[in-house]
């Protein structure tokens, strides 16, 4: 199948975030990867949806396939859109699944669907809107995860990094639901840190899953938070993020508390954005 009119690599169009553009993946005949002013945001692969080609992308998405047994549906509430890379993954691999997608960005929303389209799924809903009130509008215990992945010019919100926030999850979360946060962050990972203090405090049993260079201090890169008020499924994750492509690895227990050590939990008071990352940190090759 050939590639469908107006994702020609090259093309930009302006966003409310930004200028977007859709590029082909030169290795996969459906590939597009969606960048925002230069930096890679997001991959789909439109005829395999499985198929995921960021390492913290497929840290969330055993996180997903390991919080249930396999294609039990679930119902999700994704935090950012992006090009849906993982509402894709969902619906491929737990079929029935009800998904709520909230995406700020309008014009980014209609880039995607008109070059990216995801396939009609009436359990699959896109809506344009803020997370956080997304999230203060939701009923009690109405979602098994909240994937949460919003950036604003490569950087987290300050409004979705606070306690406050943190417990709104709570709140819509079943008991047994998990909160997947993507978190970028760099030496010395001060944000990081924090975050896994504020999620405690609403969540306390968590884990995390990165590589090792990002927790040496070595780079810039994404930390996955697992957190809910059961154990996440620590072992299986562990033996996922050792067999990836880029080899991870998942602290928690005592490992997480030296990690987090003094970190204070952060209040909406106190929240300020994450901080960017250096130049050219998620850009690709042209």
């Amino acid at each position: 199948m050939g590639r469908k009119r107006g994702v020609e690599r090259g093309e930009t169009v302006a966003v409310g975030s930004g200028v977007a553009e859709v590029r082909p993946d030169p290795d996969r005949p459906r590939g597009y990867t969606l960048l925002i002013d230069g930096a890679a945001q997001s991959h789909v692969d439109l005829d395999d949806p499985t198929h995921l080609e960021f390492e913290y992308v497929r840290r969330i998405a055993a996180a997903i396939d390991l919080v249930a047994p396999p294609r039990q549906p679930l119902r999700v509430l994704h935090l950012g859109g992006g090009a849906l890379t993982l509402p894709r993954y969902v619906a491929a691999t737990r079929p029935g699944s009800t998904q709520r997608v909230v995406e700020i960005d309008g014009a980014l929303v209609e880039l995607v669907r008109r070059a990216l389209p995801w396939p009609a799924d009436p359990r699959l809903r896109v809506r344009v809107g803020d997370a956080r009130a997304a999230v203060t509008a939701t009923r009690d215990g109405a979602y098994d995860l909240v994937v949460s992945d919003v950036f604003a010019g490569a950087r987290t919100p300050a409004a979705l990094t606070s306690v406050e926030f943190m417990r709104e999850v709570a709140r819509v979360l079943t008991p047994g639901g998990f909160l997947l946060l993507n978190v970028a962050d760099g030496p010395p990972l001060r944000h990081a840190r924090a975050q896994v203090a504020t999620a405690r405090a609403a969540l306390p049993r968590l884990c995390l899953v990165t590589d090792a260079a990002v927790l040496r201090n070595r780079r810039f890169g994404n930390l996955v938070l697992v957190a809910g008020r059961v154990d996440p499924p620590v072992a299986e994750l562990t033996r996922r993020a050792a067999g990836d492509w880029f080899p991870g690895r998942v602290l928690h227990d005592a490992e997480l508390d030296r990690f987090a050590g003094g970190a204070r939990v952060i209040t909406d008071e106190t929240a300020t954005p994450s901080l960017p990352p250096p130049p050219g940190t998620f850009g690709i090759a042209i």
